[in-house]
């Protein structure tokens, strides 16, 4: 039974392993510090935090999210260390609430690795503060207790560790933010929220090992897990407040929108012509029932939603969890063993009468052996879920539609230009090394919320392969130009348009699908004055629809005005630049996504290192993908590093010539 706390109420622990689950509804931070009998954290090294997320016995999210996991085991802790103390923040420098009086009051649980509760906590009564301790776990007598704790400080996260006792706490609060800042740059967007009954029928990933051998990892129970990545981001002005897609959900910050025409007397409408405020059906029932013992047979769109392509979106997010979770239960199944041998080896050495002679090599031979067995354990219950996801991956692949499918699929040998833009669009796959045969493919909404930097500097593949400078920027192009493609062909004919600045002219022939089908809105803008003159015209273009929507006067827009997604592809940069073009550059970046203006920038950013930390921010606003794979990618649930690989189009396939030849003749129709 869960003990419902309230503000300096302790409640008795009954497990030294246990899952501290936050709950905020707006993206904080969340930190857990280890202190002495006084509370005082005594240095750096004492506080798990997302530069830093891993401590002895604390392992915490690696980004600022709306809900989190945070791990402790207390058998773990130095024996120095009498509590531990959960820590959260507001993001510092960010767009979103500066304080927790402007949100909902935050929830803590504290939970076993069964999932059962043992003690929860709201934190009410907070208003200008921006950094909270939430609770505390204690010992006493060799004992371990929670208190509820719900002390705020105005002063943020360095006011927060200067009365921990911790010397460098305005440093570490740099430390906190820079890395939460660059995070943004790497993370994987978030699947929508879902209801418990509007979860999709799954076979949860069994625990690699079970409580009562010490594993480590969050395991799932009956309920799948809340995913963090559901938290919501506040509408900026003149951008539409999210809607709820389901009763009882959160707010989905990455609701499909599209513009419409301008209508008299109101603003440019952004929200989706088939966007639904009720509970989605169930899925049909597909299959017949899996017998006794057996798991169920995959099938394609066995996922809530009210269409086929929202059901395979919300199976495919599934699909992630659910790897990213039998993932996580492997490895720190795998850590517990290593540990437990480790542990049992050193307690046979610090013996002198086990070091020598035959008692101490059967000690070590039985430490070694029961490690063997716990991994070849996590090992079964890893291959059991991954076979499991493999077959749905089989099933799921072939019914994707063209947006969400990969190059090769013969979805695209039917394709026509559709009449409707699709809830999301395929950049690419990801996987995890225990589970190389497994893609997932990487969903992001529309419209992109967020500009695509493609890094087209040199550097190593996750291969171990290296590949030159010449080869990454002309890589970079490819991929540059196949996002461009599908993004002209998943929307109707004349709702997207795509610039191109190419100043130095390098990327002629990566671009040639481009120009000599006719889709680009001109040919390709040359030299700084082509720059000048391409940023000048968004530019304006941002200012006359920000103004529009804020001041509730569409209508006055001008006749003829253009009101498609706009997307601007910036090959070589800096080569071109001046001052003035690279702020209108940072401007777009920031303000353009909200008013129908894309960037997709194809750099390296060390060529642009000129510039200073004035190009920083651009950085950290874009989603850097690779043209190569590469593991950057991370998500903030368990903060595995996922492996990304590029949709690119197969080597001498004309899928992409056939497809572009399509829209170029519905634009020619639609004008």
């Amino acid at each position: 039974m869960t003990a419902e706390l309230v503000r300096g109420q302790n409640h008795p622990l009954s497990q030294a392993r246990l899952e501290i689950r936050i709950s905020a509804g707006t993206p904080i931070v969340a930190l857990a510090a280890l202190g002495d009998e006084n509370g005082r954290i005594h240095g750096v090294e004492w506080v798990a935090h997302p530069g830093a997320p891993t401590q002895p016995g604390l392992e915490v999210s690696r980004q600022a999210a709306a809900d989190h996991r945070l791990a402790v085991d207390l058998d773990a802790v130095p024996e120095t260390v009498h509590r531990v103390s959960v820590l959260l923040a507001l993001p510092a420098g960010g767009t979103g609430p500066v304080r927790f009086g402007a949100v909902a009051a935050p929830f803590v649980a504290v939970t076993g690795l069964d999932g059962d509760e043992a003690a929860s906590y709201t934190i009410t009564g907070l208003e200008a503060e921006s950094a909270v301790v939430a609770l505390e776990l204690y010992r006493r007598q060799d004992a371990w207790k929670v208190r509820a704790v719900g002390q705020g400080y105005a002063g943020g996260l360095a006011e927060l560790l200067t009365d921990q006792g911790l010397p460098q706490a305005h440093q570490l609060a740099g430390t906190v933010n820079d890395a939460v800042a660059q995070g943004l740059a790497r993370s994987v967007q978030a699947p929508p929220p879902r209801t418990a009954d509007g979860d999709r029928s799954r076979q949860t990933a069994a625990p690699a090992l079970g409580p009562d051998q010490g594993g480590t990892a969050p395991q799932p129970g009956p309920v799948p897990p809340v995913s963090p990545y559901g938290g919501q981001t506040p509408a900026g002005p003149g951008q539409p407040a999210p809607q709820q897609p389901y009763p009882g959900a959160a707010p989905d910050p990455h609701a499909v929108t599209t513009p419409s025409a301008p209508t008299a007397g109101g603003p440019i409408d952004y929200s989706h012509p088939r966007r639904q405020n009720a509970a989605p059906p169930p899925p049909p029932p597909t299959a017949p029932p899996a017998a006794p013992g057996q798991p169920a047979q995959p099938v394609a769109g066995d996922a809530t939603g009210w269409s086929m392509e929202e059901r395979l979106y919300n199976q495919v997010w599934g699909m992630f969890e659910d790897l990213a979770r039998t993932t996580a239960a492997y490895r720190s199944a795998v850590d517990f063993a290593e540990s437990r041998m480790d542990k049992e080896l050193e307690q046979v050495l610090s013996d002198p009468r086990s070091r020598i002679g035959g008692q101490g090599d059967a000690a070590r031979e039985a430490a070694r052996a029961r490690h063997t067995q716990l991994v070849a354990q996590a090992r079964e219950a890893l291959d059991r879920d991954l076979t499991q996801l493999a077959a749905e991956a089989d099933v799921v692949e072939p019914a994707l539609p063209p947006a969400f499918a990969r190059w090769d699929n013969p979805a695209w040998h039917a394709y026509r230009v559709p009449m409707e833009i699709p809830m999301a669009l395929r950049l690419g796959d990801l996987h995890l090394p225990e589970a190389d045969r497994i893609r997932i493919p990487m969903l992001v909404r529309l419209p992109l919320e967020r500009g695509l930097w493609i890094d087209s500097g040199a550097a190593g593949a996750s291969d171990g392969s290296f590949t030159d400078s010449h080869t990454m920027s002309r890589l970079a192009m490819d991929t540059a130009v196949a996002h461009a493609a599908r993004l002209l062909a998943v929307y109707p004919a004349g709702e997207f348009t795509v610039h191109v600045i190419d100043p130095a002219g390098s990327g002629g022939q990566p671009l040639a699908p481009l120009v000599q089908s006719g889709v680009l809105a001109a040919p390709p803008a040359l030299g700084a004055a082509g720059v000048a003159d391409v940023l000048g015209r968004l530019t304006q273009r941002v200012d006359l629809v920000q103004m529009a929507v804020r001041g509730g006067a569409a209508d006055s827009l001008p006749p003829g005005f253009d009101t498609s997604q706009q997307l601007l592809i910036v090959n070589d940069f800096p080569h071109g630049f001046d001052d003035r073009a690279v702020n209108q550059l940072r401007y777009l970046a920031d303000e353009g996504p909200a008013f129908g203006v894309h960037l997709m920038m194809v750099a390296d950013r060390e060529e642009s290192s000129g510039y200073g930390p004035l190009l920083d921010p651009l950085w950290r606003s874009l989603l850097r993908l690779t043209p190569v794979a590469d593991d950057h990618l991370a998500d903030p649930w368990v903060g595995h590093a996922w492996t990304y690989e590029p949709s690119l189009v197969p080597p001498g396939s004309q899928v992409l010539q056939q497809v572009l030849a399509q829209v170029a003749a519905a634009r020619t129709k639609f004008m």
